[in-house]
């Protein structure tokens, strides 16, 4: 799909590299993880993880060789409200990348947009010049937590925030002005353009080209294989429906979050709390049964079983 679409830039997430990594096409990127998790050695448990984080990166870098930008690698979502867990896993992506000879100007960690999450961010931009990619991100006060911390780039979801809505209201069609993923990613994007905050704002999990069409003009689009297909068939010529001079002259306010005041504003948003408590556990899922692929595939053949 990467080369036929030729993007910028690509993004992972544990689910994609779970599915990716039970394809017979990259098995041997499997048995290099594995080989890697033995080698060095420790316990069960450590020779999984080592194995785990190895096929991440050996994916990124297998991407990195196909684009021009920069490739999203997520660190494991069970850390999503651990601050230095997260800094710790992400320092130790990027050491792995540097291994295999990939500088971490090419790289985009991601970390979940919980208040830990951003704070690690924060200190990775800043201590540690890792570009950071905040993802499952939800809600106005994730997003303005995140413009404070100063990371490189955010992943509002657009299609996720329109599942909610779909399944807890009566109405079940939105015009894409009208769909509340799309006024979400709007409404950030004008706040960052009009307060001259230099995070890119990526829309990111979409459902339909209606919804990506909607917000042409965002700095980055995320989009997957099956919806690049659809838009490659229109020949129409599309307008920006987001510009910095809109965004500049919008009644937005500034507004400043410590950590009480996020949680409050984040919690106010229903719809945001379960998203993103929903989207973790689901990466939480992955990330789990593909240890236990590895673990079968690393610990069940020995001795002939």
């Amino acid at each position: 799909a990467i080369d036929e679409y030729k993007p910028l830039d690509a993004t992972t997430n544990p689910s994609l590299i779970l599915t990716a990594a039970q394809m017979p096409a990259y098995q041997n990127l499997v048995d290099d993880a594995v080989a890697y998790g033995k080698k060095l050695g420790g316990s069960e448990e450590e020779q999984i993880k080592n194995a785990s984080d190895k096929l991440f990166v050996l994916f990124g870098a297998e991407i990195l060789k196909r684009i021009p930008g920069r490739v999203s690698t997520e660190v494991d979502a069970r850390l999503s409200f651990d601050k230095e867990g997260m800094i710790q896993r992400a320092r130790r992506l990027i050491d792995l990348y540097k291994e295999v000879g990939v500088g971490k100007d090419r790289i985009l960690i991601k970390l979940s947009s919980t208040w830990e999450g951003i704070q690690a961010g924060r200190v990775l931009e800043a201590e540690y010049g890792i570009h950071c990619n905040m993802t499952l991100l939800f809600s106005f006060a994730q997003a303005v937590a995140c413009a404070e911390a100063g990371v490189t780039l955010i992943s509002p979801f657009v299609g996720r925030i329109l599942d909610w809505y779909v399944a807890n209201g009566d109405k079940k069609t939105y015009e894409p002005s009208e769909d509340p993923g799309v006024k979400s990613v709007t409404k950030i994007y004008n706040y960052y353009k009009k307060f001259g905050y230099k995070t890119i704002v990526m829309g990111a999990s979409f459902r339909n080209t209606g919804q990506i069409k909607a917000l042409t003009g965002c700095d980055y689009l995320t989009i997957s294989p099956k919806l690049l297909a659809e838009l490659s068939k229109e020949h129409v010529k599309l307008t920006p429906t987001l510009s910095v001079k809109e965004a500049q002259a919008c009644n937005l306010e500034k507004i400043h979050l410590d950590e009480k005041a996020f949680r409050w504003h984040h919690n106010e948003d229903q719809m945001a709390v379960e998203k993103l408590s929903d989207g973790i556990r689901r990466f939480a899922a992955d990330a789990v049964k593909l240890e236990r692929m590895l673990k079968e595939r690393m610990f069940s053949t020995e001795n002939g079983k």
